[in-house]
């Protein structure tokens, strides 16, 4: 007599079949990667406080260090002050993003004046505007703000660049990660792992423009350098891109979501574009700027609106990521080329001796 096996057996079988170990694995992965989604965004941005702003203050030098220290006092820190010479100096320092903001006092009258710069993110703005009106009440004074670096008029709150950024990110790690499905996530040999990174840099290129020119003469969004805009553009999708490229390198499909986790969960949250390096708690100010989308958010702000200052360490950061995702890619394919070889040559000299 044969068995039939029961509805309720097949079920379980057609679902161990469905469901692999491996499958199971990667199941368990995404959930990580989706909670720790939530929780870096919502602990980078559920309590913004500001922390240590650099400050200026220009007042008489009989009570400038004075003022400075009492500013330095405030609870909680919130802001880093520092004398500076005059106003001019001031606004120089602000543009050249030494600064994110002056007040400047003159003991004649009972109205002093707050440079602030748009360009740097509204909610920063808004932050530094705050505190001081805040300690200038308690002196019974009252203080008048002035933007020396205003975001543009397409460009309300400043997000335009950040935003920007996201979406070359997001283009460096779906085309890598296109790749990886379209010929396997690892590169069988050195020659194919370049042949990819030179795609990737090819995408890099076209879409850096075109992102530019989105964001710039298309919307109006935001102002600044197209070539620089453009340059800065192609080299944040390619770091993403070769970044990819090496993690799947290391870990296979896998390495996708590796990537995700670096440039998703937590660079973009510590950016600094909703809520700039100030505001954020100290993990997310701490790593964003060495992570491509806060190096290339300070890039792309510094080109529209500071006139391409304080460029040095943050394209620096984005070439390290290039430069590694490129050295790890193609020495991992060099490794799996060589071990290949070797278990095909062990291969042959078995059969021979059969």
């Amino acid at each position: 007599m044969v068995h039939t096996p029961s509805g309720g057996t097949r079920f379980l079988q057609e679902a161990r079949e469905a469901v692999t170990g491996r499958a199971a694995l990667l199941v368990i992965g995404v959930l990580v990667l989706q909670l720790a989604f939530i929780a870096s965004y919502v602990g980078a941005f559920h309590s913004p406080k500001p922390k240590d702003i650099p400050i200026g203050v220009v007042a008489p030098r009989q009570i400038g260090d004075q003022l400075a220290g009492k500013l330095a006092a405030l609870p909680g820190g919130p802001l880093d002050p520092r004398t500076v010479r005059d106003e001019a100096a001031a606004v120089r320092q602000i543009r050249e993003r030494d600064l994110d903001a002056a007040l400047i006092v003159d003991p004649r009258r009972s109205t002093d004046t707050l440079l602030v710069a748009g360009g740097s993110g509204a909610s920063l703005a808004q932050a530094t505007t705050a505190v001081i009106t805040r300690a200038e009440q308690a002196e019974q004074r009252t203080v008048k703000v002035t933007d020396v670096a205003p975001a543009a008029s397409g460009d309300s709150r400043g997000l335009t660049s950040f935003y920007l950024v996201v979406g070359w990110c997001v283009g460096g790690y779906l085309c890598a990660a296109i790749l990886a499905i379209s010929a396997g996530a690892r590169p069988a040999n050195p020659h194919r792992a370049i042949i990819r990174l030179a795609a990737i840099a090819l995408y890099a290129i076209g879409s850096g423009l075109l992102g530019a020119l989105i964001a710039g003469p298309v919307l109006g969004a935001l102002p600044g350098s197209i070539v620089g805009l453009w340059g800065v553009g192609a080299l944040v999708v390619f770091a993403v891109g070769a970044l990819t490229l090496a993690l799947q390198g290391l870990a296979g499909v896998v390495g996708i979501g590796l990537a995700i986790a670096i440039v998703v969960v937590l660079g973009n949250p510590s950016a600094g574009g909703a809520y700039p390096y100030p505001l954020l708690p100290p993990f997310w100010r701490a790593i964003g700027p060495a992570l491509p989308p806060g190096a290339g958010t300070w890039s792309a702000r510094s080109i529209a609106y500071f006139r391409g200052s304080a460029l040095t360490c943050p394209l620096l950061v984005l070439s390290a990521w290039a430069a590694a995702g490129v050295a790890t890619t193609l020495g991992s394919a060099a490794f799996r080329a060589r071990k290949e070889g070797r278990e095909e040559r062990f291969e042959a000299r078995t059969e021979r001796s059969v």
